[in-house]
């Protein structure tokens, strides 16, 4: 039987996104005129210059625009973010633990107005871990909040963290008690020596898919997944890389450790992947990536993203509509599994 089109937008299948970005004053850095920072994100965040500044506006329209594009891509529901690096970046303890509650209570004053269309990832100040789970618990039990998107590694004072450290308990208790998923979304490294003399490969061309990949093995060869077996963390981009890599990464593993007596995990890579993550499509529409994904973590764990303003709406919808998937397929990853996992 033919799938139904929808006539006013032409859509094949609904859609719920949620790797849907919004920006806010409170979290990007200012120049001495107290302007916007455009050369900020390209030196700190590898955001160039000229994209930063065009895709602002987008950023800042939560509004009819926004929900413009929705309608014409069959979107019905969008979970909405702080764009990177958000809280993560901010380097004061203090500050960043102010900006996150600043920037939720914006994000719930939006949502209300549109409860229909817009949910909303929560900031948190990792800065200081306990707070974090307290507003992690405002956040989810109080404003109404899907989830929590953490940007990468933490800036603290002149320090960097990772979300397997020990001193993250407090949040992953939290994360655990509340049930929700943690959405992992990148930052670029913070180890650039590689990267001198090729800017161009920094942020999403490259330095975000390997810092975030990285970032998500730390918190299986961490153990983090046998202390919370429930703990659900979201990839976009189709995994970051990890459902190509997954085989030789578990065959390394074995061959050099786990024969020798020492291991650090207690199942296979894959299945961390298949019963701990879950993948979205944003800025991936790829045949063959979407292929890979399915045979490691299976159609039930994708879920279709945009990116959205540093993707476009139509190129991501207009694929996922024609991507070659039977029609139950494509409602799971295009709606059913969001519906499901963040109990829509």
């Amino acid at each position: 039987m033919a799938m139904e089109i929808d006539r006013d937008t032409g859509a094949r299948v609904r859609k719920i996104a949620l790797e849907e970005h919004f920006g806010h004053a409170a979290a990007v850095p200012h120049d001495a005129a107290g302007g916007i920072d455009f050369d900020a994100f390209e030196g700190s965040e590898g955001v160039p210059t000229d994209l930063m500044a065009r895709i602002w506006p987008s950023l800042q329209d939560i509004g009819e625009s926004r929900l413009n594009q929705m309608d014409l891509g069959g979107v019905e529901f969008a979970i909405l973010s702080l764009t990177q690096p958000g809280v993560q970046g901010i380097r004061k303890r203090a500050q960043a633990v102010s900006v996150a509650r600043e920037i939720n209570d914006f994000l719930a004053d939006t949502i209300v107005r549109k409860p229909n269309r817009f949910g909303g990832f929560a900031s948190v100040a990792l800065q200081d871990p306990e707070h974090a789970a307290e507003e992690l618990d405002r956040c989810v039990n109080r404003l109404g909040f899907k989830g929590v998107m953490v940007n990468g590694f933490t800036n603290i004072s002149d320090e960097i963290a990772y979300l397997d450290e020990p001193m993250f308990t407090p949040f992953w208790d939290a994360v655990a008690a509340l049930d929700v998923p943690v959405y992992l979304h990148p930052r670029p490294p913070h180890e650039r020596r590689a990267y001198h003399g090729h800017p161009e490969m920094v942020g999403a061309v490259w330095g975000f898919g390997a810092e975030t990949a990285l970032h998500a093995l730390r918190l299986v060869f961490s153990g983090l997944f046998d202390r919370y077996p429930t703990a659900t963390v979201v990839l976009g981009h189709l995994g970051e890389m990890l459902p190509y890599a997954a085989w030789r990464i578990q065959h390394i593993y074995e061959n050099l450790y786990e024969r020798q007596g020492t291991k650090f995990f207690q199942r296979r890579i894959q299945d961390y992947l298949a019963e701990n993550f879950y993948l979205t499509t944003s800025g991936n529409f790829s045949d063959t990536a979407l292929s890979c994904a399915r045979q490691v973590v299976g159609t039930d764990r994708i879920l279709f993203s945009i990116d959205y303003p540093y993707e476009a709406t139509a190129p991501a919808v207009e694929w996922i509509e024609k991507t070659p998937l039977t029609d139950t397929e494509r409602r799971k990853i295009a709606h059913d599994n969001a519906v499901r996992l963040f109990k829509l």
